[in-house]
């Protein structure tokens, strides 16, 4: 075999064995008998990412199928199960609520052993508390149905572009992202871990909009637009806040990593702001003042006094032919 040949072989590199058992039709189940044991063998290094006790843990499609129905019941009728051949709502709910409750106990009960106020409890102990937690968070969708209802307010009347609220509830990421927040803020309120997290990053996976459930927002929040807007842990956000795509309310710095865990690292952005695209509004120290107006692209990192606008000026945007000549030249 010529050198050249050897080279573009593609099962030259491709593994110690691989070569020899396409050539001799090695027998494939003991091809992966081999692997597995070696991966089995690799799990036993006692690493973080070396946990097999799968049962252990909360199911991330778990929860996001509780958090879909969470949905359903905050929207009635805009997210109906396709199983149900006839729509009632009183059965439709209770099916609804008793999923809930039932899976999320399952899931709570699962994420306990992470705080101090589980670690302790006997099994039966621990379900009854997991199935208190689910109920009360349940109590509260009401609460938080009300203040989503002041965002769908604020969203069409905020967009020139929706033709009616229907189209908001169906269609707009940003209501989708601020509705799912608002349900996981209500669990991590509660002091349960991990679950609320899972639920937003399932919302930011699907919206592009990353709201940390610890986030404070107040009512009449609208979101528009929305892909890539981030907003940390320890931000608060006022009443009637309007927020564009790209905008990040984050940390000034996080070099000290989980030493910051805690410590408002995040800005507070008061009432009747308005905060356009790709603006960074960074630390925790940081304070919008109300009915301020931030402009695209700005980067701020102290705080801003009341009735206060925000912009970049003589930013310079030239036009050229392709021989290099100037067309025009406009100063922002």
């Amino acid at each position: 075999m010529s050198e050249e040949l050897k080279t573009n072989d593609p099962l030259s590199d491709c593994g110690c064995e691989s070569k020899r058992v396409v050539q001799s039709e090695y027998d494939r189940n003991m091809e992966v008998d081999l692997l597995v044991k070696r991966i089995l063998k690799d799990y036993e290094g006692g690493r973080d990412i070396d946990k097999t006790d799968f049962y252990d843990r909360p199911g991330r499609e778990a929860v996001h199928n509780i958090t879909d129905n969470l949905i359903r019941i905050v929207f009635p009728g805009f997210y109906r199960d396709k199983t149900f051949k006839s729509y009632n709502a009183y059965g439709n709910l209770t099916v609804l609520i008793e999923d809930v409750i039932y899976n999320l106990s399952k899931q709570i009960a699962k994420v306990m052993k992470y705080i101090s106020d589980g670690k302790d409890l006997d099994e039966k102990m621990l379900q009854s508390q997991a199935h208190c937690m689910a109920v009360t968070f349940c109590n509260r969708i009401p609460n938080v149905r009300a203040v989503l209802n002041t965002d769908l307010e604020a969203t069409y009347d905020g967009d020139p572009a929706a033709y009616n609220k229907d189209e908001i509830v169906l269609s707009y990421p940003g209501l989708l992202a601020t509705t799912v927040n608002r349900l996981a803020h209500e669990l991590f309120l509660l002091k349960i871990p991990l679950i609320p997290r899972i639920m937003t990053e399932y919302a930011h996976s699907r919206t592009g909009i990353d709201i940390h459930p610890a986030a404070t927002i107040g009512s009449y929040f609208f979101i528009d637009h929305g892909t890539g807007i981030v907003v940390g842990s320890t931000t608060e956000i006022g009443n009637h806040v309007k927020i564009y795509q790209g905008v990040t309310l984050g940390a000034l710095s996080t070099s000290e990593g989980h030493a910051l865990h805690g410590i408002k690292r995040h800005p507070t952005i008061k009432d009747n702001v308005t905060i356009y695209s790709g603006a960074s509004i960074l630390g925790g120290d940081t304070v919008i003042g109300e009915n301020s107006v931030i402009g695209s692209n700005v980067f701020i990192t102290h705080s801003i006094p009341p009735d206060t606008r925000v912009t970049i000026k003589n930013q310079e945007q030239t036009y050229r032919a392709k021989d290099g000549s100037m067309i025009f030249r406009d100063n922002k």
